[in-house]
């Protein structure tokens, strides 16, 4: 029976790049950071109280950086995340809405791909 999901894999374009923006601004730990062949490395993170973790990946064929994920993190306090992401320098495109189902904002990494936080 299927448990949970294990990973999502975000195309990125420099691993050692995304590795900082994702460590340094966002927060995440990392977990795995191995040889996975010739190109890249197998980097794997983890987030504070979730089981789910990411992978920093290079595609040949496959997503390319600058999409928009289908990957929502949440957050307890959403606006406080934002002020927080924003004063590391993160990007936001779409400041916090309120809508009837929670709150919700979008952000960039450094690959131009988009992400959406919102509360639980």
């Amino acid at each position: 029976m299927i448990r949970g999901v294990k990973f999502a894999s975000i195309p990125v374009n420099d691993q050692d790049q995304a590795l900082a923006f994702y460590t340094e601004k966002l927060g995440f730990r990392l977990l795995t950071d191995q040889p996975f062949n010739e190109k890249q490395r197998w980097i794997e993170l983890g987030i504070a109280g979730a089981e789910t973790r990411v992978v920093l990946f290079r595609f040949d064929n496959g997503p390319q950086p600058g999409t928009k994920m289908n990957i929502t993190y949440w957050a307890d306090d959403v606006e406080k995340t934002v002020r927080e992401l924003e004063s590391k320098g993160v990007e936001f495109v779409m400041r916090p809405q309120k809508a009837d189902w929670g709150t919700a904002a979008i952000f960039k990494d450094i690959d131009g791909n988009t992400f959406v936080v919102g509360s639980k």
